[in-house]
């Protein structure tokens, strides 16, 4: 795998994960493009519409503490993937995403998380 892709993939998540943590929508979008598509556990979610919906909703109805609590429990990324494993205190116990960065934009991510 090339380092530099590796990089631009590592790049890419850290401006992710930092708008995350802002909670800043436009931000977060701003790592998207319309053609993304985000699979979550309620079926897939495609372009910055629909993604913008999800992130409105975790962000509005995201317990108390919940940015206080978090904390990345694995990162890996190599080449153009990225996984990520966290959680949030006992309200999200377990929670995981994996991202396929394509020319510094996520085009496909996963989510899944055990919530409490």
């Amino acid at each position: 795998m090339s380092q530099e892709l590796t990089k631009q993939t590592e790049a890419t998540l850290t401006h992710h994960l930092q708008a995350f943590a802002e909670g800043d929508i436009n931000a977060i979008l701003s790592d998207y493009v319309e053609a993304s598509i985000l699979y979550t556990p309620d079926g897939p979610l495609r372009g910055l519409n629909q993604i913008r919906g999800f992130f409105s909703g975790v962000l509005e109805n995201a317990p108390p503490g919940f940015m206080a609590n978090f904390e990345m429990v694995r990162q890996d990324v190599e080449g153009e993937i990225a996984y990520i494993v966290w959680q949030s205190g006992s309200a999200v116990p377990l929670c995981t995403d994996t991202f396929i960065v394509r020319n510094g934009k996520i085009v496909v991510q996963t989510f899944a998380a055990h919530r409490t």
